[in-house]
């Protein structure tokens, strides 16, 4: 007779060995999903960069790792937060008060995720650890220690700049700033500035780094005014799959959970009912947020109102079931008393989430004028269709909106047939899976084109180049990393 487990626990286990092989076969098999016929031949970095690796006094170099790129704890329990799926209690998510400053939890980064490995039966994965190794191995660099970097420790060395990717992001490049003024203390060198490599989210941290310091947001837009305080600490920046201009399927995310396939693939999510504050801030930005009807126009709508959201009902905050229970959830806020968790303090993060993004995207997306004391490199994908347009459409039926992330077949409500190739060609983009080109170019943004410049955009862009893989593959491109240590070690400092 054979026993079996109870339902609930076994479609557990099932979600979890099913995201497990899933994982696996999208970082494992990358040329297999990448829709690119693999070229004839690769660059060769050892032969290429011999004598890079023999030179000394290359400017150092900051990595800043993308979301999810960072390994998180629980500083109380020592478990880890991620990468892990099968983690005992849900902790993903911050707590969520109108208070984002302050909406903390036991949860600390601890560095970059190198490799994953999920479960001990299943292979080894590598997420940074090409990207490293490229550094050490044929760009001549060392990884150097924040804390006590050493001698030398202002030249040939790269540091990685781990963080919480759920906090919000202008905490987070507060905190860059702050780390780059105290290196350059302990190197005593007050006029060393650094070159950073930074994929996907971290490249908004490093260019808000570079255009403000360690300064917040002010409180509206009409203050907002870039100062460069970190041009002192930093000289250029090379942005990795960056979504200048946001992403839509940071929405999708927001929406349906965080899938590990990207562009038209299958979507296997891998972590549900995300709502950090980080993500809002991957949203497209005012002037590329792109919706459409069910004829396929353009829809217009304010992103940014959280009546826009409930009316749609986007996001578990808007989902009655995820009220109920949170609701009835008793939370501990951190080392103090313990209180009942309400729906106006749900509803008014919503708000708050959104006008900070607001403002964040507002802050990057300022014209800059005249000359940039840092530049912007570019290096993405462009060979995969990339959300760039949701559809909204009514169903009649159940009298619910739907909102359609992924294109299909479907009639109208005066009778016609859209077919699945018209709504891919309106919904989607030239991208990576998850940033259009557009989006990196920053080719949406208001701000006139720069004097000089062969990119159709605002940024102070000098350099851009483009190949054929995934947005989470990039940094394993070797085509790209021969770009990415061109751009790097030819720069000696004195």
């Amino acid at each position: 007779m054979q026993i079996k487990a109870p339902a609930k626990r076994q479609d557990r286990r099932v979600s979890h060995i099913a995201g497990l092989f899933a994982l696996i076969i999208l970082i494992g098999s990358v040329p297999l999903l990448s829709g690119c016929i693999a070229p004839k031949h690769t660059p060769n970095l050892e032969r290429i960069f011999a004598s890079a690796r023999a030179k000394a006094g290359k400017r150092p170099v900051i990595i800043i790792p993308g979301i999810l790129g960072t390994q998180l704890v629980n500083s109380r329990t020592g478990e880890i937060v991620w990468p892990s799926v099968l983690r005992s209690t849900d902790d993903s998510n911050l707590p969520m008060t109108p208070d984002i400053a302050n909406n903390r939890d036991n949860v600390v980064p601890v560095k970059i995720v190198e490799t994953l490995r999920l479960a001990r039966l299943l292979p080894e994965v590598y997420v940074y650890r090409d990207l490293l190794d490229s550094l050490k191995n044929f760009g001549g660099y060392r990884e150097g220690d924040w804390t006590n970097p050493g001698a030398g420790g202002d030249q040939d060395t790269f540091y990685v700049f781990p963080y919480d990717f759920r906090r919000d992001n202008v905490e987070n490049a507060r905190l860059l700033s702050n780390r780059m003024r105290l290196l350059k203390e302990k190197l005593r060198r007050p006029d060393l500035r650094f070159n950073i490599l930074a994929h996907s989210m971290g490249g908004l941290i490093a260019r808000y780094t570079a255009m403000y310091g360690d300064a917040d947001l002010p409180l509206d837009e009409s203050q907002i005014k870039p100062t460069w305080a970190g041009a002192a600490d930093i000289n250029k920046i090379i942005m990795l799959g960056v979504p200048n201009e946001g992403s839509a399927d940071a929405f999708t995310t927001l929406i349906e959970g965080y899938s590990i396939t990207e562009g038209l693939r299958r979507r296997i999510p891998l972590l549900n009912r995300l709502t950090a504050p980080s993500i809002y801030q991957l949203l497209p930005h005012s002037n590329a947020v792109k919706f459409l009807d069910e004829n396929l126009q353009p829809l217009a709508l304010d992103l940014y109102d959280p009546e826009t959201w409930k009316r749609y009902g986007w996001s578990p905050i808007n989902d009655p079931e995820y009220r109920r229970r949170y609701e009835k959830v008793e939370a501990q806020s951190e080392g103090a008393h313990v209180h009942k968790r309400s729906l106006e303090d749900l509803d008014g993060y919503l708000a708050a989430v959104l006008q900070r993004a607001r403002l964040f995207h507002a802050a990057l997306d300022t014209p800059l004028g005249g000359e940039s004391p840092v530049t912007l490199l570019a290096i993405g994908g462009d060979c995969e269709e990339t959300l760039n347009a949701p559809v909204i459409l009514r169903d009649a039926k159940r009298n619910r909106w739907l909102t359609l992330t992924r294109p299909r077949e479907y009639r109208t409500s005066s009778g016609k047939t859209i077919t699945r190739r018209a709504a891919t060609e309106a919904m989607y983009a030239p991208g990576d899976g998850r940033v259009t080109r557009r989006s990196l170019l920053g080719e949406d943004l208001t701000g006139s084109r720069r004097a000089g410049s062969v990119f159709d955009s605002p940024l102070p862009l000098t350099y851009a180049i483009f190949g054929c893989d995934l947005h989470g593959a990039l940094q394993k491109n070797k085509i790209l990393a021969d770009n990415t240590l061109t751009a790097l070690v030819n720069e000696a400092i004195k």
